[in-house]
């Protein structure tokens, strides 16, 4: 089978955990640059990091990469790929998206506009034709430019990996799913440790943790770009990938996930995603203050995505801070736990009122934010890391 370059774009800062991800499913990493990780891997890699790829944002097929300064070079550069060699006759195909940094050629609807021009030139002259019916399959185009060098991939997803399929019922600025499961990967909590969210909105990170605890595999009930792609990949590859991966899921594993919130609103709409995703049995969700936020047991995580200044009207700032301050209190009232918050309020370790271990800067969409860490203590050997109580 033919093996190609791939490439799996993600948020900023988390790459290391989708090299990780990649590694995991047993393929080698090429390369890794800001925001994406290049990985080697036949048709059989790309449907499985579809399916399976919890960070990145989509999957995308190398076509190749040259250097190009002028518009003449991006043309004579795009018409030199061997695009007949992924795009049969009938393909709609068109470059949905073109980014450049420090690069000569930046605007990007004259990159799309001369790409699609070399695209149908190079087509033209191996199909024999001159206008294309574009009647079949999709093969969206992407391109980066960094520093002059173009590297130019075709999606095979479709809509972004963070769209799972669960969340079907959302509150105010809800964290996207592959930045949720991305957090808690750079975390220490693992499946059977204990997982608390106190401002659990839609319920993501829990979902997320409980889709991991089951080995819920995350696209496995959406589909994908590439499924039409029946001249690279046989629609049979699809269904028995998915098959193994139901295979493997397994929703008899213990638990401790629990979300609360303030907002019923919010809790019925974690508990719908949830169903949906699958796992409602393994998370217990209840409408709760952060004030009164407490567990029994040692050794458990809180991950969240509280309130922050761009999130909340103006003029909340004393709000704002008495609700962390709120919130490092009751984390230092709990036994031997870690606490893990997203946030871009700036004030956010004074009004906590801890000093973080170590902080990494994360863009939730547009917003730039900080993910702080206060890592507890490891648990003690034969310390219990896991139970079913609800406080």
């Amino acid at each position: 089978m033919q093996t190609y370059e791939l490439i799996a774009p993600c948020h900023f800062g988390l790459e290391s955990v989708v090299k990780n991800e990649i590694y995991d499913l047993g393929y080698e990493i090429t390369e890794v640059d800001d925001g994406r990780v290049t990985f080697e891997g036949d048709t059989e890699a790309l449907v499985r990091a579809n399916l399976s790829l919890r960070v990145a944002e989509r999957v995308l097929l190398k076509v190749g990469a040259f250097h190009a300064e002028t518009f003449e070079e991006l043309f004579q550069g795009t018409r030199a790929l061997p695009w007949e060699d992924f795009l049969p006759r009938e393909a709609k195909f068109w470059v949905t998206k073109a980014s450049s940094v420090k690069s000569r050629l930046f605007s990007p609807s004259d990159i799309q506009s001369v790409m699609k021009k070399a695209m149908v030139s190079r087509m033209s002259e191996h199909y024999g034709l001159t206008v294309f019916p574009e009647t079949g399959a999709s093969y969206p185009v992407r391109v980066f430019l960094k520093k002059d060098e173009v590297t130019v991939a075709i999606d095979t997803t479709g809509e972004s990996l963070h769209k799972r399929g669960y969340r079907k019922y959302k509150v105010q600025a809800p964290i996207a799913e592959n930045l949720a499961a991305g957090l808690i990967a750079l975390t220490p909590w693992r499946p059977g440790r204990m997982l608390v969210d106190p401002f659990c909105g839609s319920g993501t990170f829990l979902i997320e943790a409980a889709m991991i605890s089951a080995h819920i595999a995350p696209g496995l009930t959406r589909s994908f770009t590439a499924e039409a792609w029946d001249n690279l990949i046989p629609p049979s590859m699809w269904a028995e990938i998915r098959e193994e991966l139901r295979g493997e899921i397994d929703l008899s594993v213990p638990c401790d996930l629990q979300g609360y919130d303030i907002d019923r609103d919010a809790i019925y709409a974690a508990r719908e995603n949830a169903r949906l995703a699958g796992v409602d049995g393994l998370i217990h969700f209840q409408v709760r203050p952060v004030s009164e936020l407490s567990h029994p047991r040692s050794y458990g995580f809180i991950i969240t995505n509280p309130p922050y200044g761009e999130r909340l009207e103006k003029g909340q700032d004393q709000d704002l801070l008495l609700l962390y301050r709120t919130l490092g209190e009751r984390f230092k009232a709990l036994s031997a736990w870690s606490l893990y918050v997203i946030t871009s309020y700036s004030d956010a370790e004074k009004a906590l009122g801890l000093k973080a271990q170590k902080n990494r800067k994360i863009y939730n969409g547009m917003i730039k934010t900080y993910f702080y860490m206060f890592p507890g203590p490891k648990p003690r050997v034969g310390a219990a890391r896991t139970g079913n109580a609800k406080v």
